[in-house]
C-alpha cells in the first residue's frame, strides 16, 4: 500500500503550485531567503496548509462519490478512547483506516481507501470477531492525521490477560488470616482493588464455594458465596470501590466496560497454587447498578468416582450396570443445581477407555476432561443441540453425553441414536426419575420409539452434609417422626435402618457456624423393565404409575435414600425434607 504523504510535502506542493501561479519561483522556509517578515512567512504558510488541505478534503469527497461510500470530515469529530481502541496503532497506520465511533455493536470506520483487499478483509474479520456492524466510510488525509494525534492521548495500557494469578503470599495471608466471614471482612477492608479481587476468589476456593456473588444494594455493596446451594452474606464493600472492582472483573473476563444496561457474559482463569479454576462470569443491570455473578468451576476433577457420588449400594449396582451397556439412554433428572452434570462426568470416567470414542455436548463445558471429545453449544450462531447431536452421530462415537434435552428435535435425534448403536447419556428437567417418562411424552416422542431406547432413569437432589465436629444426637418431634416412619414403611426389610436415630449441629470453628459442610447426593434409579416398557407403550402413564411400577421392583425413593442418609448421621432430617418439598 502507498505510504502516506507527511503534513509537510503536502504543505511544499501547495506551496510551489500556489507561488509558480502568482510569478514566484518558490517560496523557502528560511524567513531571509524570502526578503519577507517571518510573521508573513508564517501567516503564508498557515494559508498554504489551509489551501492544500481543503483539496485533500475536496479529493476525498469525490473519491468517495466515485466509489459509492460516504464521506466524513473527523476535523471536530468527538472521537472517544473506546473507538480508538477497536483498531491498534499499528494496524491504523498500515492500512491507513481508523476507528471513529463505537456503541453497542455498531462500529464507524473511516478509511483513506476502502476498496483496498487489507482493508475490506480486516472489516470483515473485525465485524466478526466483535460480532458487531461496521460502517465503513471515506476520509482525507487530514482527518486521518488529526485522528493519529489522539493515539498518542491514549494513556499506556498493560496487556489484559484473561488470568488471574494470585500471588503465593495472598494464599498464604488468606489461609491465615481469613478463618470465617468476620475475618474476611476485616482483610478485605485492608486492601486495594486488584488485591480485592484476589482475596474474595481465594476465600471463595478455600471455603469451596460453588458461586461468588457481588450484588449492588441502595446503601451498601454486598459480597455473597454460596456454600453447599446456600447463598452466605460474607462481606461487604465500599460505594467507592464497587465501579473500580466492577471495571477490573469486566476488564479481565473480556467485557464491555461502557455496556452497563445490558446482561454480558465472561470467562476467566483462576491460577492458583498450581491449581486451575474456571470462573464464568455473568453481569446483569439493576437498579442500584450491575449485579456480577461469578461460578467457580475447579478444573482438577481427579478422584471423581461413582462410588464417591454417595449412592446407596443398590442404586450404585444397578447404575454401574446400565453405563456398560452398548447402547441405549440414560437419563439423570432433577432441578438445576442438583448435580445431574456431575454423574453423568462421574459414570464417562468409567467408560472412558482407549477403545471407545466419546463426544459431549456442552453449555457450557464446564469441565474438561482428556480423552473425550467436548463441544460447545453457541446457539447465538445457530449451533443448537439438536444440529450438534446430528453432526455428532457422523463422527462414529461410542458413547455420546448431549447436556440436556429440551426440544422434540433433540429427543428424537437421541432416541434414533440410541437405537441405532450409540450409549446416550443426558439430562433432562423433572422432578422425579419417574417424571422423565411423561415428559418425553409431551414433548411429542413416539412411545413405540422411547420404549425400546429408554435403558434407565435417575432422579437426584443434593443435600448438606453435616458437620461432623459438631453434630448431636436429638429426637424429633412426635409428628416429625411419624411422617419419617411413614415414608420408610414400604422399604425392603433389608434396606430399613436399624435404629431411627437422628442427628442435628449446631455450627462451629469448622463450619463456619454453618452446621453442615460439604454435599452428598440423594438418588432414586430404575431400569425400564417390560413392566415399564408396558406402560411406556400405552401412551398415557403418569409419573405416578411409573414410580409405583418401579417401587414394586424394589426402587428406593430420593426421600427414603435420604432419610437413610440422614439416620447415618451423614445430614438431617430438616435437610431432607428441604430439598424433596
Amino acid at each position: 500500500m502507498a505510504g502516506l504523504a507527511s503534513l509537510d510535502d503536502l504543505i511544499k506542493e501547495s506551496q510551489q503550485r500556489v507561488a509558480t501561479q502568482s510569478g514566484m519561483a518558490s517560496v523557502s522556509d528560511d524567513s531571509a531567503a524570502s526578503g519577507l517578515p517571518q510573521t508573513v512567512t508564517e501567516k503564508f504558510q498557515r494559508k498554504m496548509e489551509d489551501v492544500a488541505l481543503k483539496e485533500k478534503e475536496i479529493e476525498a469527497q469525490r473519491f468517495a462519490q466515485s466509489i459509492g461510500a460516504p464521506h466524513i470530515d473527523l476535523e471536530k469529530f468527538p472521537i472517544s478512547q473506546e473507538a480508538l481502541k477497536q483498531i491498534p496503532f499499528a494496524m491504523a497506520k498500515e492500512l491507513q483506516s481508523v476507528c471513529f465511533f463505537v456503541q453497542d455493536r455498531e462500529l464507524r470506520v473511516g478509511s483513506i481507501d476502502p476498496t483496498m483487499p487489507d482493508v475490506e478483509q480486516y472489516i470483515q474479520e473485525l465485524s466478526q470477531r466483535l460480532d458487531a456492524h461496521v460502517g465503513v466510510y471515506v476520509i482525507s488525509q487530514k482527518s486521518l492525521l488529526r485522528v493519529y494525534e489522539l493515539y498518542s492521548k491514549l494513556p499506556v495500557i498493560e496487556a489484559v490477560s484473561k488470568d488471574i494469578k494470585i500471588s503465593e503470599e495472598i494464599i498464604a495471608q488468606v489461609q491465615t488470616d481469613v478463618t470465617d466471614f468476620a475475618s474476611l471482612q476485616a482483610f478485605l477492608q485492608k486492601k486495594n482493588t486488584t488485591d480485592i479481587i484476589s482475596i474474595i476468589m481465594g476465600a471463595g476456593v478455600k471455603l469451596n464455594a460453588s458461586d461468588v456473588h457481588i450484588e449492588a444494594e441502595e446503601k451498601q455493596i454486598v459480597v455473597r458465596f454460596r456454600l453447599d446451594g446456600i447463598l452466605h452474606d460474607v462481606a461487604e464493600l465500599p460505594n467507592e470501590a464497587y465501579r473500580a472492582v466492577i471495571s477490573r472483573l469486566k476488564l479481565v473476563a473480556a467485557l464491555k466496560l461502557n455496556i452497563t444496561d445490558k446482561p454480558q457474559d465472561g470467562r476467566i482463569t483462576l491460577n492458583l497454587a498450581g491449581d486451575e479454576v474456571d470462573v464464568r462470569v455473568s453481569t446483569i443491570p439493576t437498579v442500584y447498578g450491575e449485579s456480577v455473578v461469578m461460578r467457580l468451576l475447579k478444573q482438577n476433577r481427579e478422584g471423581l468416582t461413582l462410588e464417591k457420588l454417595g449412592m446407596h449400594p443398590s442404586a450404585l449396582k444397578v447404575f454401574a450396570e446400565q453405563i456398560k451397556r452398548p447402547n441405549g439412554m440414560i437419563i439423570t433428572t432433577g432441578p438445576t443445581g442438583s448435580g445431574k452434570t456431575t454423574t453423568l462426568y462421574a459414570a464417562m470416567q468409567v467408560v472412558n477407555t482407549q477403545d471407545v470414542k466419546i463426544i459431549t455436548l456442552e453449555d457450557p463445558v464446564e469441565y474438561k476432561m482428556p480423552g473425550i471429545n467436548q463441544s460447545q453449544i453457541d446457539e447465538s450462531k445457530g449451533y443448537t443441540f439438536a444440529k450438534g447431536l446430528r453432526s455428532m452421530v457422523r463422527q462414529d462415537p461410542d458413547i455420546a453425553m448431549v447436556g440436556e434435552i429440551r426440544d422434540l428435535e433433540t429427543a428424537e435425534i437421541a432416541v434414533q441414536a440410541a437405537l441405532t448403536g450409540h450409549l446416550i447419556l443426558s439430562t433432562i428437567h423433572t422432578n422425579s426419575a419417574a417424571g422423565a417418562v411423561p415428559r418425553f411424552m409431551s414433548m411429542g416422542v413416539k412411545p413405540f420409539l422411547l420404549a425400546p431406547a429408554l435403558n434407565c432413569v435417575i432422579g437426584q437432589r443434593l443435600v448438606r452434609r453435616m458437620c461432623q465436629s459438631c453434630k448431636h444426637e436429638i429426637t424429633l418431634e412426635p409428628e416429625v417422626l411419624a411422617r419419617v416412619e411413614s415414608m420408610l414403611v414400604d422399604l425392603p426389610a433389608s434396606e430399613k435402618p436399624e435404629t431411627l436415630t437422628f442427628y442435628a449441629a449446631d455450627g462451629c470453628a469448622e463450619c463456619n457456624g454453618i452446621g453442615y459442610k460439604g454435599r452428598v447426593g440423594i438418588y432414586e434409579i430404575f431400569v425400564v423393565s417390560k413392566e415399564v416398557e408396558g406402560l411406556i407403550l400405552q401412551g398415557n402413564a403418569s409419573e405416578y404409575d411409573v414410580e409405583d411400577t418401579a417401587k414394586k421392583q424394589g426402587m428406593i425413593t430420593m426421600v427414603q435414600d435420604g432419610l437413610i442418609k440422614a439416620a447415618q448421621g451423614m445430614t438431617s432430617v430438616e435437610e431432607v425434607f428441604r430439598v424433596i418439598e
